[in-house]
């Protein structure tokens, strides 16, 4: 079987996430996999059960003050019972992430997820994608128009809702649940043949 399970592991405070989680979902399912969207900070047994059982667990969070959401590192330090047992060893780990600047630190968001990822034993996928918007023939509409390499990050104007989340962010979200798919898809493969 060579179907890969997904899991995007998110915290959404004000809506803006939750849509770039729903743009992985897309892009994860687009490539063929199994996925399944979990709110850290209403995750059932079942859902750890869930994300045991995955391939790849895709974290996402806004950047508030710096870092991830105070939710999102209830979930963090709530995953210590899995680090004992090694649960999640050797599975693939991702991540996204918003703010309102167009900094907003989300890279220390992203390498706190990665930090995560690495006490877990997992593999970090990153967003493969060159930089957009970096040069004078480049568009704002350009996949990775913030230039983030770890993971996919997006802007969006404290003083806007959801409906604001840049299309270029999600199609980057997106970008990355594919991409997230295909190298589960991958290493899936691999197992078998090994």
């Amino acid at each position: 079987m060579t179907t890969p399970v997904v899991s995007i592991a998110y915290h959404s405070g004000y809506g803006h996430t939750v849509l770039l989680a729903e743009a992985v979902r897309a892009g994860a399912a687009g490539a063929g996999a199994e996925v399944h969207l979990i709110k850290v900070d209403e995750i059932t047994d079942a859902q750890w059960e869930t994300l045991d059982g995955s391939d790849a667990i895709v974290f996402g969070s806004p950047t508030y003050m710096g870092t991830a959401s105070g939710a999102f590192h209830v979930f963090a330090e709530a995953s210590s019972k899995r680090w004992f047992g090694q649960d999640w060893k050797d599975k693939l780990a991702a991540g996204f992430t918003n703010s309102g600047s167009k900094s907003g630190d989300k890279l220390h968001t992203l390498q706190f997820f990665q930090i995560l990822a690495a006490q877990h034993g997992m593999n970090w996928v990153n967003l493969g994608l060159l930089p957009g918007w970096n040069s004078s023939t480049a568009s704002e509409y350009d996949l990775n128009r913030l230039g983030v390499f770890a993971g996919a990050a997006a802007q969006t104007n404290t003083d806007e809702g959801p409906e604001a989340v840049h299309k270029a962010d999600l199609a980057t979200a997106e970008h990355l649940g594919r991409r997230v798919a295909e190298t589960a898809r991958t290493f899936r493969q691999g197992r078998a043949a090994a």
